[in-house]
């Protein structure tokens, strides 16, 4: 009967895909095979006869990953054509798998070479793949998402994540306090940025034994003269 259930489940997930976000045609062989991979993993190593013995969450790299997602979708508008191919590469990133994200999107920036939000996935993904170093294909795809949507918070906000991941403090800081000063008030992502501010100028203030700079609250102020 578990069987029965699963593949139920598979195939409505793959219908919503379909119908209801529109999944390309070219990708449904891809997406089909994404979800019986992953029916195949249970059926190696689920138990559904065993009884349950829930844990206390252990944060771990695959946490982290899904955290960045959730920041990256509150970056984007949500709308735009390569939804549907969002979907997919997630899904890919959630279980680890990077390369096949990255592969996947580079699929979808060619179809839809103006889809910021493509463009800063992808970045994304080659991050993950390079276990969180930039590399230039990664730097490339959030330059050409900034080209695009100049006003998009994701190239800035991952490229300096990465840039404070790498070791390279002071750009990041500088990238994440240009992205504070010109975001709104009411701006999703604000309050992680501040809180990540926070945090790298406590690790510049630690290596070079000063104190911590002040983090701006509010917009850039406009010059008052010439």
């Amino acid at each position: 009967m578990i069987w029965v259930l699963l593949l139920g489940l598979v195939g409505a997930v793959f219908a919503g895909l379909v119908l209801v976000l529109k999944l390309p045609r070219a990708t449904w062989e891809l997406t089909g095979a994404a979800l019986l991979f992953g029916l195949a993993g249970y059926a190696l190593q689920g138990h559904p006869g065993l009884a349950g013995a829930p844990k206390a969450p252990v944060e771990d790299q695959q946490t982290a990953d899904a955290e960045l997602l959730r920041q990256r979708q509150a970056m984007g508008s949500k709308f735009g054509q390569g939804q549907s191919w969002l979907v997919v590469s997630d899904a890919l990133s959630r279980q680890g798998q990077f390369r096949a994200a990255a592969d996947f999107l580079g699929h979808a920036v060619q179809q839809h070479p103006d889809d910021a939000d493509l463009w800063v996935a992808l970045g994304n993904a080659l991050i993950g793949h390079s276990e969180g170093m930039i590399s230039p294909a990664a730097k490339f795809a959030f330059t050409r998402a900034a080209r695009i949507d100049p006003n998009h918070p994701g190239p800035p906000f991952f490229l300096g994540m990465a840039l404070a991941q790498s070791g390279h403090l002071a750009e990041a800081r500088a990238m994440w306090a240009d992205l504070l000063a010109r975001s709104g008030p009411d701006a999703p992502f604000r309050a992680d940025l501040l809180a990540r501010l926070a945090r790298i100028d406590q690790l510049i203030a630690m290596r070079d034994g000063k104190t911590p700079l002040a983090v701006p609250t509010g917009p850039r102020p406009k010059p008052s003269g010439p």
